[in-house]
């Protein structure tokens, strides 16, 4: 009995202490030496990591990411607009037909490793498209690191989507996602997705960039800089140390990031103001006329940044830089390159703080966007609603997501639905992949502060940024603080929302009244069960709210921003209808009606109020 007690003791000890250990993130160190030829649109490069496994696993090969090599007639990513035909991405085909398969050679991307090696030593590589297998001749054991130096020369690719020479704008060279990148490793395996436009997955790392290029070059980039007096455009009377090749040399520096980016144009202006308490803010642009609102954009920045930090967390990064290049707009380490030709303020705006917001929901909580797009996308997507409402506010839209909520039911309608739990490149087109990601994961959360109360929602973000900043959290984990925060069961939610294209509909079916009271009978013609909010207006004008939860909650919301309100019997998540009765007699009512606060994703809100007459 003993041996046999100790044994389960052993046992459980260990598989407590597995899931204590169970999280890990690997590591890296960048130092990079970078050498552009900016009049023939390539670059030479060498680069040694430093590569820490901090898995519990022994890795006998490791992945590199080589995403330039997709552009090029023939690429994945070429085929796979092909075949999407007219469902493409509109940035990457015209008329049909794909822009990569017309890329002349002399333009093409292209990222060709000279050699690579592991610990001084030469290593076996094979190139797969855009990702790099590596084969190593030292296993990378457990809690240990090794060293890779690699050589390599680039040719910058046409300008076609996010990276690429001469965009439409008129930007020179936009350097996004350009080096041979170590991918990713965690519970799942390698990241191994091949580049098709979407979204890219990475270790946190330390950068050491140097960059030698034209001296008459502006460059603006994600990270620190460290020598501002020996280039142009960061101090007033600069001391630019040219080399003899007419070239000055950059040095930036960051820690613990995902990525490292820059641009470098010749007409760029540098502008920079510190928001209180926050990062110090570049602005790197072409001033001119086109360009007018990013002077006006500055003090609404400052207030971005002070409503993020005391609603989702705190930036923890010294700087951040918006800068003109690119095309739409797409985020980096401590950067994001956008369009900058804005039509507005708000539309300029718009774009800025959409991308500067997945500084927390992709950069900070750095989850895995070629799995879980909406876990990035759509939460950010959800902080810009919220961030432009409060700086923008609409008089006659009771919350920041009615156009979302708007435009979710209008193509869930449409038949061309796909579940958000879709890969994110695999979608069948560009429409479904963003109501799937942006759409779907910014009303993800809606509905979840229409389930547990605008105030709980608000505890589960804060806490989700205090365990899981700086880190890698699956949806899993968002969900554990999500149940732990409300005391809810939420699986139920997760599943319809996320895994299914099934919808709500809720309706009022039938109303009686009584000599002193009212029974109502609510119907759920819908496939997605939810908690209803039923409220009353009164010819008096008050109004009296009520909250009916559903039994699957386990408990109901304790509290809402709307004020009090009386919880009734759980709906039954099998019952169609619902039935209660209200102590208000016909006379007295004015207005009934579902969902006052407008939060519930009803695809048909026609019968949801009723005016008393």
């Amino acid at each position: 009995m003993t041996q046999k007690f100790l044994a389960i003791f052993i046992f459980a000890f260990g598989l407590f202490s597995a899931q204590q250990d169970a999280y890990y993130q690997q590591y890296a160190r960048y130092k990079m030496n970078i050498d552009v030829d900016a009049a023939n649109f390539s670059y030479h490069g060498k680069q040694e990591i430093q590569y820490t496994n901090n898995s519990p696993d022994e890795l006998s090969v490791v992945y590199f990411n080589l995403y330039w090599n997709a552009f090029k007639p023939g690429s994945i990513m070429d085929q796979r607009v092909q075949n999407q035909g007219k469902n493409a991405d509109g940035r990457l085909a015209e008329n049909g037909v794909s822009r990569l398969s017309t890329i002349p050679p002399e333009e093409e991307g292209s990222q060709k490793i000279n050699w690579l090696k592991q610990n001084g030593k030469e290593v076996k590589f094979e190139v797969q498209g855009t990702i790099m297998k590596v084969y190593l001749n030292e296993k990378i054991k457990p809690n240990s690191s090794t060293s890779f130096t690699m050589d390599w020369d680039s040719v910058i690719p046409k300008q076609i989507r996010r990276s690429g020479r001469n965009n439409r704008e008129g930007i020179d060279m936009t350097m996004t996602q350009w080096y041979p990148k170590i991918a990713e490793y965690d519970y799942d395996g390698w990241a191994t997705f091949d580049y098709v436009g979407r979204e890219f997955h990475a270790p946190f790392a330390d950068f050491d960039v140097t960059i030698k290029i034209n001296k008459d070059y502006v460059i603006g980039a994600g990270g620190i800089l460290e020598n501002p007096s020996e280039v142009k455009g960061y101090t007033e009377n600069p001391e630019i140390k040219a080399d003899k090749d007419n070239k000055a040399t950059w040095k930036f520096s960051a820690k613990n990031m995902l990525d490292f980016a820059w641009a470098a144009d010749r007409d760029y202006s540098v502008e920079s103001f510190v928001v209180p308490d926050g990062p110090k803010v570049f602005f790197v642009y072409q001033k001119s006329e086109k360009t007018q609102y990013w002077e006006e954009a500055k003090p609404y920045i400052t207030k971005y940044y002070q409503i993020m930090n005391n609603t989702f967390g705190r930036y923890v990064y010294p700087t951040y830089s918006f800068i003109q290049g690119g095309d739409g707009g797409m985020e980096y380490g401590m950067c994001t390159m956008i369009l900058g030709e804005a039509r507005s303020l708000e539309g300029l705006l718009g774009l800025m703080i959409h991308e500067g917001s997945h500084s927390w929901f992709q950069q900070m909580l750095a989850t895995n966007e070629s799995t879980k797009p909406w876990l990035d996308e759509g939460f950010t997507s959800y902080a810009e609603s919220y961030v432009m409402y409060q700086l923008f506010p609409k008089e006659n839209e009771p919350n920041p997501f009615i156009g979302s909520l708007k435009g979710y039911s209008y193509f869930a309608k449409s038949g061309r639905e796909e579940p958000a739990s879709w890969l994110a490149d695999h979608h069948d087109s560009g429409s479904a992949y963003s109501v799937a990601s942006y759409t779907k994961g910014e009303l993800f959360l809606v509905e979840l502060g229409y389930i547990v109360g605008e105030e709980t929602l608000s505890k589960i973000m804060k806490k989700y940024y205090q365990d899981w900043h700086l880190k890698h959290p699956s949806d899993r984990d968002f969900m554990h603080i999500a149940q732990l925060v409300s005391g809810m069961d939420l699986k139920w939610f997760y599943h319809y929302w996320i895994n299914t294209t099934k919808t709500i509909d809720y309706g009022i079916k039938d109303v009686k009244y009584g000599d002193t009271y009212t029974t109502i009978t609510l119907v759920n013609n819908g496939e997605v069960p939810m908690p209803i909010d039923f409220s009353i207006v009164t010819k008096d004008k008050k109004t009296i709210n009520y909250h009916i939860p559903l039994n699957m909650m386990r408990s109901p919301k304790k509290s809402d921003f709307f004020g009090n309100f009386q919880t009734l019997d759980y709906w039954n998540w099998t019952a169609k209808e619902y039935t209660f009765s209200i102590p208000y007699k016909k006379e007295e009512l004015k207005i009934l009606g579902i969902d006052f606060s407008q939060r519930l994703a009803d695809v048909n809100l026609e019968n949801n109020t009723l005016e008393v007459k």
